[in-house]
């Protein structure tokens, strides 16, 4: 049976941005708390994007970031990055970086979801596989990790706690 492990340095993994710019984990958190979330326009969830943009607005000058890793493997996803941008621009107001659309599962998942999936559900839940859309995970600058279901919104009380645990010292 394998452990999941305490922490992660996903830093130096790569992302390609909506916008083709390559640059890395690292430079998007850029020391902050970080709440990945895997997104998709058309799903019945995507109203979260409301939610998230709200977080980012509310904690981003305290040391936080939302980073949108689009993911068409649920098959929810509208079909050109150029397309996405406008989409959650032009209907959420979405501010924070996103990055072009990325698989999350399997064998050839992201190297960041690679990472991400070792980590248990919060609340006595299992390690493995993202399960839907808006899943989430709150990353703490020292690695610490916080994993959210999708259907756990964005602002429910104990994502906000994880975030606020994991904000910098100086936030």
């Amino acid at each position: 049976m394998t452990t999941a492990p305490e922490t992660v340095n996903l830093s130096d993994y790569p992302v390609t941005t909506l916008h083709d710019e390559q640059t890395t984990f690292g430079a998007l958190a850029d020391g902050k708390a970080t709440l990945v979330v895997n997104v998709a326009s058309r799903c019945g969830l995507s109203p979260q994007y409301e939610q998230l943009e709200e977080l980012q607005k509310r904690y981003g000058d305290r040391g936080f970031t939302v980073i949108g890793f689009p993911s068409n493997q649920f098959m929810q996803e509208l079909g050109s990055e150029d397309k996405i941008a406008e989409y959650c621009s032009a209907t959420w107001g979405v501010t924070f970086p996103m990055s072009s659309r990325v698989k999350v599962n399997g064998k050839n998942a992201d190297p960041i979801y690679q990472q991400l999936t070792q980590f248990p559900v919060s609340g006595g839940g299992k390690a493995g596989r993202i399960t839907w859309n808006f899943e989430k995970f709150v990353v703490s600058p020292d690695g610490y990790v916080a994993r959210f279901g999708p259907r756990t919104k964005p602002d429910a009380p104990e994502v906000i706690a994880a975030i606020e645990a994991a904000l910098p010292d100086n936030a």
